[in-house]
């Protein structure tokens, strides 16, 4: 038999009303879809960096001297980081390059939103 060793399914909440980033201690499941009214839900990458921070989508990272937001990619089936002054997808996150990473914040903490 194939060994199955769950993962950890974390997330954190961006409230939309308040602009604060939350942990979440409750959501709301319907139909298997998760959520958190007035809120959005970001999920643990299962990775942390440098300094063994957990990382979230939508968090900035500093890769040496450019930043990055990490975001899930439906068609790479998985997450990768976007330059936030470029806008260019780099290859598939790996906890290779997590280890070389330093978050900084949230995107939605940032005041980069337009």
């Amino acid at each position: 038999m194939i060994a199955f060793v769950p993962r950890k399914f974390k997330f954190k909440a961006w409230s939309k009303e308040n602009k604060l980033l939350l942990k979440v201690s409750s959501i709301e499941c319907v139909k298997g879809e998760l959520n958190k009214k007035d809120h959005l839900l970001l999920q643990f990458t299962g990775l942390t960096d440098k300094n063994e921070e957990e990382l979230y989508e939508m968090d900035i990272v500093l890769v040496q001297s450019e930043k990055f937001v990490i975001v899930w990619d439906d068609q790479g089936n998985g997450w990768f980081l976007t330059n936030l002054k470029t806008e260019k997808r780099s290859d598939a996150f790996s906890k290779e390059l997590a280890a070389k990473t330093i978050r900084l914040c949230s995107y939605f903490e940032s005041g980069d939103i337009a």
